[in-house]
């Protein structure tokens, strides 16, 4: 508990000014330090960002909204997207596969995640960039026989944007299987029991009462995973994805502008990571009603004692 000191009262029956102004302590002054050290840094580093003529701001405002870059972005945003719809999509097959009584299923289930996770995403990119030097026709017939019904030039079939789809969409499928069985294993078992006592089946349970009570818990990390796909998308510039990084790269190997347009990516990839997370927070408010996500949001705007 806090100490004040005694107001004084005057000889007219009124308080002291002066005795009020010392009733009242300095409270948290360490983080007010703090936070001042904080920004004097942080101020003393972007001024000396604005003022270092090696940025050449110009040449940054000059190539910002260049085709090739809105291109780029592009590429970036639509590889996003796909890659985090099948990755949800077959996470949640993957984490129903992990929870199933068969053995099989959940055996190959437990391979999938295990490779996937196991193995640095880098290495995945590359390996279907080169999936040609492995298998040089990619054809389709019958197993463990010599009928054939179609062939394919790997090369023409996997390039380096199919490469780049197959690499980021596989990887995050492991990723949201274990988020998924995550947020599947936190509803109650007792949920289950009784939909089964109203006569509903496994499926019908799985889509109506367990993956929406689930989302609670799901949708937070996949925001994450989100906002986390959009920068690994950089790591398809290895194997010439066409995408923002890839644009600025082609375009600083020739003219040696390495960093105003290596700025001009760092731009947009936070301009989108930023629109993501404005996104996630309104995602998860509107699954989070009723478990304390209001006094957390208070907290995060200030409306509220956080002491």
């Amino acid at each position: 508990m806090s100490s004040t000191t005694p107001t004084r009262t005057t000889a007219t029956g009124g308080t002291d000014a002066a005795a009020d102004l010392e009733a009242v302590p300095l409270r948290h002054w360490g983080r007010w330090v703090a936070a001042g050290i904080v920004a004097l840094f942080t101020a003393s580093f972007l001024l000396s960002l604005a003022r270092n003529p090696n940025m050449e701001w110009d040449v940054v405002g000059d190539y910002l909204f260049r085709d090739f870059v809105i291109k780029g972005v592009g590429i970036t945003v639509m590889l996003t997207v796909v890659a985090m719809v099948i990755g949800t999509v077959g996470g949640a097959v993957v984490a129903v596969m992990r929870l199933s009584s068969n053995p099989v299923l959940r055996g190959l289930s437990w391979f999938y995640t295990w490779f996937f996770r196991g193995t640095p995403l880098l290495v995945q990119i590359i390996f279907w960039g080169f999936l040609a030097a492995l298998y040089q026709q990619i054809e389709i017939g019958v197993p463990f026989t010599d009928v054939t019904f179609a062939s394919f030039d790997t090369n023409a079939v996997v390039g380096p944007m199919t490469a780049a789809i197959l690499a980021l969409s596989l990887n995050e499928v492991a990723y949201a299987a274990e988020i998924v069985r995550g947020g599947i294993a936190s509803v109650d078992d007792g949920q289950d029991d009784a939909a089964s006592a109203l006569g509903m089946t496994k499926g019908q349970t799985m889509r109506t009462i367990t993956l929406p009570q689930a989302m609670r818990v799901i949708v937070p990390p996949m925001g994450n995973e989100t906002v986390t796909m959009l920068k690994s998308t950089a790591l398809v510039s290895v194997i010439g994805g066409r995408d923002l990084l890839t644009a600025v790269q082609s375009v600083y190997a020739q003219n040696y502008q390495v960093i105003p347009l290596l700025v001009v990516a760092v731009i947009w990839y936070l301009a989108l990571t930023s629109l993501l997370s404005i996104g996630q927070y309104f995602v998860e408010k509107k699954y989070g009603k009723g478990h304390g996500n209001a006094s957390m949001s208070r907290r995060w705007l200030g409306r509220g004692d956080t002491r």
